[in-house]
């Protein structure tokens, strides 16, 4: 069900595009919302975050990181090894089906490093805004009435 009709904004706006498809991806508007992995987004300080995805029974071979512009994806796909197969699979529970997992990125957010330990996935992001964009102080240079020495002057 849709309750939101956001078409009448496309018609009247011009460079929103992204802005109202994101609003449309969140508010699960295009019907299917992944669910698999499962991933936490955490605050680790004041401008550090951290994205950790279960991806159990995957290796590091198995996944590949991409940032891109705005966009961090993340891929897994199991490769398959005939030669590893030992037994007969009774019931599969842990899934190992390809999966991919976009998050958009504010701006000044940069990808600063990837872990994988006990079948988490950690991306640490760190939001560093340049100095010129940095709010600073800026001093008042008042115009003080200046003494004109009267002996000087005549």
């Amino acid at each position: 069900m849709r309750t939101f009709d956001l078409a009448p904004l496309y018609r009247s706006t011009v460079g929103f595009d992204r802005l109202f498809s994101m609003l449309d991806q969140v508010s699960g508007f295009d019907g299917a919302t992944p669910s698999y992995p499962p991933y936490n987004i955490e605050r680790t300080g004041e401008n550090a975050y951290r994205i950790s995805v279960a991806v159990a029974g995957f290796t590091e071979a198995d996944l590949s990181i991409e940032a891109k512009e705005s966009t961090l994806t993340i891929r897994g796909e199991k490769q398959e090894k005939a030669e590893e197969k030992k037994g007969e699979v009774l019931y599969q529970g842990i899934a190992a089906r390809a999966f991919e997992r976009r998050f958009q990125l504010a701006d000044h957010v940069e990808v600063r490093g990837a872990t994988l330990e006990n079948g988490l996935l950690h991306v640490d992001l760190a939001r560093e805004i340049p100095e010129a964009m940095k709010p600073r102080q800026i001093p008042i240079n008042g115009t003080a009435a200046k003494v004109i020495d009267a002996k000087k002057a005549a």
